[in-house]
C-alpha cells in the first residue's frame, strides 16, 4: 500500500513541479530582520510579516526569557486543565484593550483561532456569509461547521445585502470578511459592511490578521481605523504577524468568548500557548504604545516602495497596505522572478496557487518598519532590471 501511495504522491509532485506550483521551503540563517542570511549570503527581506520589527526587540526577547525563567518552556497542559497561567491572563487583558473588546482568548495558531470561533458559535440551521476571498481557515471552519453557506465576489457590497435578504429565516447569521486581504493587501469596506449587518440583523466577524498593528492610531486593527469599534462582534486576530510571535486571538464581549473557552475545539485540545509567547506579545504590544514611530516607519516604507513599483509599471493590484503583491500571472514566471531576485539579493517569494488562483500568480512583496530607504532601493533597483528583462514593467 506504501508503494502506491509512493507512486501517487510522485506523480503529483512532478505535475505540479511541471506547473510551477511547487512550494520549496529555503532556511532562513537568521533572525526574521530587514535583512537575512541565507546560504551565506545577507538578503533584503520582502517575505516576512514582521511588520513593525519586533521579533528582535530588545524588551521583547527580554520577556521572553523571564517567563521562561519563571514558568518554564511550556504550560504542560491545555488551557481548560491546568495550563492557563496568570501570563497568559494578562496578555489575554490587553489584547481585549486593544481590540476595544469586553475580553479575549488566546488561541494555538491564527488558523485554529477561525476554525475555533466558527465551530463554535455555528451550525446547521445557522447561515454564514463570506467574502470570495478570505483566509483559508475562515473557509474551512465553515465547512466543518455544518452551517449554510453564502460566497459573496470580493468586497461586493449588492452582493453581500442580496446574501443577507432572507438571513431572519436561519437561527443565526455571521457575515466574516478580512479587515486586510493576506495575497492582494485591500482593505475592507467596513463601514458599508456593518451598516448592512445592522440592518439585518447579522453578526459581524473580521479577521484582522494583517491590521493589527498595521491600521488604527493605536496599532487596533480595521475596526479602530474606521472607528467602528462597536459595529464589529468578534475580532480575530494573530500573533506571527505584528505582534511577532506565534498563536491567535479571538475577542468579543465576554459571553461570547467564555462560550468559546467552553466550545472551540482547538482551545479544549491543544496544548496552552508557551508562557514566553504570552510575554512577549505583552511586551509588543507595550511597545506599539510607547514607540507610535514605528507604525509610522511602516507606512512611510509602504508609500515610498509601492510608489516605486507603480512608476516602473508593474501591476500591484489593489494593494492598499504594507502587503504589495507584483502581479505576474503565470506561475513559473512567478518561481523564475522570485530566483532572479535571490540572485540580486533580494528574497521575495512567489504566490502561487493554491494560495491564489493560478492565472493570478504573484511575488507578493511585504516592507517593514526597520527596513532602510537604502535596502529598499537596492530591492527596487533589482525589480526594475529584472522586471524589463523578463518584459513584466515598463
Amino acid at each position: 500500500m506504501t508503494g502506491r501511495l509512493d507512486a501517487y504522491a510522485t506523480t503529483v509532485l512532478e505535475d505540479m513541479e511541471h506547473r510551477g506550483l511547487l512550494h520549496r521551503a529555503r532556511p532562513i540563517w537568521s533572525a526574521a530582520e530587514s535583512t537575512v542570511e541565507m546560504g551565506g549570503r545577507r538578503l533584503v527581506q520582502l517575505a516576512s510579516n514582521n511588520y513593525l520589527g519586533l521579533t528582535t526587540h530588545p524588551a521583547v526577547l527580554r520577556a521572553a526569557a523571564d517567563a521562561v525563567q519563571v514558568f518554564g518552556t511550556g504550560a504542560g497542559a491545555v488551557r481548560a486543565i491546568v495550563g492557563t497561567m496568570t501570563v497568559h491572563e494578562v496578555c489575554e487583558a490587553k489584547l481585549a484593550a486593544l481590540k476595544g473588546a469586553e475580553a479575549a482568548v488566546l488561541m494555538p495558531s491564527g488558523f485554529t483561532a477561525n476554525v475555533g470561533v466558527v465551530t463554535a458559535l455555528m451550525g446547521p440551521g445557522d447561515l454564514i456569509v463570506s467574502d470570495e476571498l478570505n483566509h483559508a481557515s475562515i473557509i474551512d471552519g465553515i465547512r466543518l461547521s455544518g452551517a449554510e453557506k453564502r460566497i459573496y465576489p470580493h468586497k461586493d457590497l449588492r452582493a453581500l445585502e442580496v446574501c443577507l435578504r432572507d438571513a431572519h429565516r436561519f437561527a443565526k447569521c455571521l457575515v466574516v470578511t478580512d479587515g486586510v486581504f493576506s495575497m492582494d493587501g485591500d482593505i475592507a469596506p467596513l463601514p458599508d459592511i456593518v451598516r448592512l449587518t445592522r440592518q439585518y440583523g447579522a453578526t459581524l466577524m473580521v479577521d484582522d490578521a494583517h491590521a493589527t498593528g498595521v491600521l488604527g492610531k493605536a496599532g487596533g486593527g480595521t475596526a479602530e481605523h474606521f472607528g467602528v469599534h462597536g459595529g464589529v462582534d468578534i475580532q480575530i486576530g494573530t500573533l506571527s504577524k505584528a505582534l511577532a510571535a506565534v498563536g491567535g486571538f479571538i475577542a468579543s464581549s465576554r459571553p461570547v468568548v467564555e462560550l468559546i473557552r467552553q466550545r472551540a475545539r482547538p482551545f479544549l485540545f491543544s496544548a496552552a500557548l508557551p508562557p514566553a509567547v504570552a510575554a512577549s506579545v505583552t511586551a509588543a504590544m507595550d511597545i506599539m504604545a510607547t514607540e507610535p514611530e514605528r507604525q509610522a516607519r511602516l507606512w512611510e516604507n509602504t508609500r515610498y516602495f509601492k510608489g516605486e513599483l507603480v512608476r516602473l509599471g508593474f501591476d500591484i493590484g489593489m494593494s492598499e497596505t504594507p502587503i504589495t503583491p507584483v502581479i505576474l500571472g503565470d506561475s513559473k514566471r512567478a518561481q523564475h522572478m522570485s530566483q532572479l531576485l535571490e540572485d540580486a539579493g533580494v528574497l521575495a517569494t512567489p504566490i502561487v496557487y493554491p494560495m491564489v488562483p493560478e492565472p493570478k500568480a504573484r511575488i507578493r512583496t511585504i516592507v517593514m518598519a526597520t527596513h532602510s530607504r537604502e535596502e529598499l532601493a537596492h530591492a527596487i533597483d533589482a525589480f526594475e532590471r529584472i522586471g524589463r528583462s523578463l518584459g513584466v514593467s515598463s
